[in-house]
């Protein structure tokens, strides 16, 4: 005895679900049968903090260490570089920490600006560590050492 004959589903297989829905005219293919290369989007990405935080880290350290003068200079400096650079990604909205970065840029400033303030203010003092005041000439001996002589 010859087999069933088969049917356009292929052999034994029950149709599941609904059919797929006819595709429109000029439309191309059917609803349910699209080609290659379509269907979900995939994950998005990440968002891309690390601006805003390098800046508020920097910040922080510039602040901080703010009597350490080139140092907290030079973090300040990178910390608005790297928090205006923040800010742009977040307003784009490739980054979540627009705060941060904005946290970072003001704790960057105010670090360099401390710094700076102490370096004019160090240069600008006068260097008083002469032994003779008459003179103004150091005599190269430790003031405290050196007595007055008596009489």
């Amino acid at each position: 005895m010859p087999p069933p004959p088969i049917g356009p589903e292929g052999p034994g297989q029950v149709p599941y679900g609904y059919p797929p829905y006819p595709g429109y005219p000029g439309y191309g293919a059917a609803y349910g049968s699209q080609g290659a290369g379509y269907g979900w989007p995939g994950m998005p990405l990440p968002p891309s903090n690390g601006m805003g935080i390098a800046s508020l880290v920097l910040g922080v350290i510039s602040l901080v260490l703010f009597c350490l003068g080139p140092v907290a200079m030079i973090g300040g400096v990178l910390a608005v570089i790297l928090g205006i650079l923040g800010r742009r990604k977040a307003r784009r909205g490739e980054a979540t920490n627009g705060g941060m970065a904005l946290a970072g840029l003001i704790c960057g400033a105010v670090g360099f600006v401390l710094s700076a303030v102490l370096l004019i203010v160090l240069l600008a003092i006068p260097d008083e560590s002469s032994d003779d005041p008459g003179t103004g000439t150091d005599d190269g001996y430790s003031a405290s050492l050196v007595t007055g002589a008596v009489g």
